[in-house]
């Protein structure tokens, strides 16, 4: 099932443990830097080793993973587990995922068009503290 072969690739490992969708997304991660070993960017022929640590960026979210175990070919998630120790902080991991759960606008199907008290009302919401700090973050030049 699971072998532990002498060299294997970083692309691969990282498309067996599951955190790449396609080995192909896996190598593209690393060719552009998203994966990093010591603050160095790595290439995808790069052979694992255990006990590394490496830093992988996908999209938004960013993972630290710890090398337990050599795994050379996709298995279930469960099995997959077994090979690595995520070690991201638990910050990081819930900041992700209360991106997802902010408040989203959305109207009722079917009541056309917004009057223009609903259009206030909607720019007002738009304005409030939360969405500023968005912005400040987008356009970090200070509001005159």
């Amino acid at each position: 099932m699971a072998g532990t072969s002498e060299k294997l690739r970083i692309d691969k490992y990282l498309w067996s443990i599951r955190l790449f969708k396609t080995r192909t997304l896996a190598t593209e991660a690393c060719k552009a830097g998203r994966v990093k070993l010591k603050g160095q960017n790595i290439k995808p022929s790069y052979e694992v080793k255990l006990g590394d640590v490496y830093h992988v960026q996908k999209g938004i979210e960013r993972k630290i993973v710890l090398v337990t175990g050599l795994l050379d070919r996709r298995v279930d998630a469960k099995t997959a587990v077994q090979f690595y120790e995520d070690q991201t902080p638990v910050e990081e991991t819930v900041g992700y995922k209360s991106m997802f759960h902010a408040p989203v606008l959305k109207r009722d199907r079917g009541t056309g068009r917004p009057t223009k008290k609903d259009r206030r009302e909607i720019d007002d919401l738009q304005s409030s503290e939360w969405w500023e700090k968005d912005d400040e973050i987008k356009n970090p030049e200070p509001k005159k």
